[in-house]
């Protein structure tokens, strides 16, 4: 009787365990929204949705990213807003960074003037200044070799993600 009780109850132990296998519901599969495409046009609110839809999918989770935006040409007072970005970026790279998860993204509508901008306040920082950060231009890829260029010396590491 023993061995039948044992038997029985290792048989029970395994429907249990089959039942709970069969049960197990999978989960759904997450669904990825399509990137957003590339402004026609140099409307800053459309901007602001591509620029954060390209950061959000080419950043790792748990990392900082600080958005240094340059609007387009036609926008009125464009030199003052170049001008006030410079001294913000000049400012910011001057302290430095603090870990390995911080990313400054870099948009613009106008990629030839952000790399100019960029050259210039680069070309500015302190060799290794910016080790274990990640700098992120977002462009035209006929501007990228020039932004690497003036990035690399910081210690940062640099990453192109072409404006599509």
């Amino acid at each position: 009787m023993n061995k039948l009780t044992r038997l029985i109850f290792v048989a029970l132990i395994a429907l249990f365990a089959v039942g709970l296998v069969a049960c197990k519901k999978e989960a759904p599969a997450k669904v990825e929204a399509p990137p957003v495409a590339k402004p026609a046009s140099e409307d800053p609110t459309a901007w602001e949705a591509y620029v954060r839809d390209v950061v959000t999918r080419n950043v790792e989770p748990g990392t900082s990213p600080y958005l240094y935006y340059l609007p387009g040409l036609s926008t009125t007072d464009f030199q003052g807003e170049y001008d006030r970005l410079q001294e913000k970026l000049d400012g910011d790279l001057a302290r430095g960074t603090t870990g390995d998860n911080v990313v400054l993204a870099f948009a613009s509508p106008s990629s030839a003037k952000l790399a100019d901008l960029m050259v210039d306040s680069f070309g500015r920082v302190e060799a290794g200044l910016l080790k274990g950060a990640k700098v992120m231009f977002i462009g035209d890829s006929a501007d990228s070799q020039r932004v690497e260029q003036a990035v690399t010396p910081s210690g940062a590491t640099y990453k192109f993600v072409e404006a599509k």
